[in-house]
């Protein structure tokens, strides 16, 4: 073997890798639903590769589809934290603005719901099925009434988390 030789051979040797540890998001589909199914809580129809606010066909199959077990799972994707006195004096304008755009995103968007909205003395925080929904809201506070937004996203970008805060002027 000549010297060559022997450096190919070195370069073609072991290669030891980190074995990356797969994530497993329980509610992100693996395998296609066969068409067309169901679902049997809140009947958005999976057709044509994805889910859509449809008819349900006769044929349907039945399941209960990734947000309603999120749902009832109580394992929210997205999570935005509204804080400052801002919200207390205006909360009822701000939670319009929260329901009028999770109607527009849901109407396109099956999966992207508002959980639930849980205020505390010193916050309020809205839990999402999805990450693009909560994103979504804390976007639309800050263009709409500015303050200060942050996120995180969390789990290999499977979950969210936002603070959006404004105090009162003057």
């Amino acid at each position: 073997m000549n010297q060559k030789q022997g450096r190919m051979n070195l370069k073609q040797g072991r290669q030891d890798k980190l074995i990356q540890e797969k994530r497993h998001d329980n509610y992100k589909e693996l395998e296609k639903q066969s068409e067309p199914t169901v679902c049997s809580e809140c009947h958005a129809v999976f057709l044509n590769g994805r889910w859509a606010w449809s008819q349900p066909m006769a044929n349907a199959n039945a399941i209960v589809c990734p947000a309603c077990q999120r749902i009832k799972d109580d394992y929210p994707a997205g999570y935005l934290e509204i804080k400052g006195d801002f919200f207390a004096s205006h909360r009822d304008e701000l939670i319009n603005l929260i329901d009028n755009n999770e109607a527009l995103e849901k109407g396109e968007h099956p999966m992207e719901r508002v959980m639930a909205i849980t205020t505390e003395e010193d916050q309020t925080l809205i839990t999402t099925t999805g990450v693009h929904l909560a994103r979504r809201l804390g976007e639309a506070l800050h263009r709409a009434y500015q303050g200060d937004l942050s996120f995180t996203y969390g789990d290999g970008e499977e979950s969210i988390r936002l603070i959006w805060i404004r105090e009162e002027k003057g």
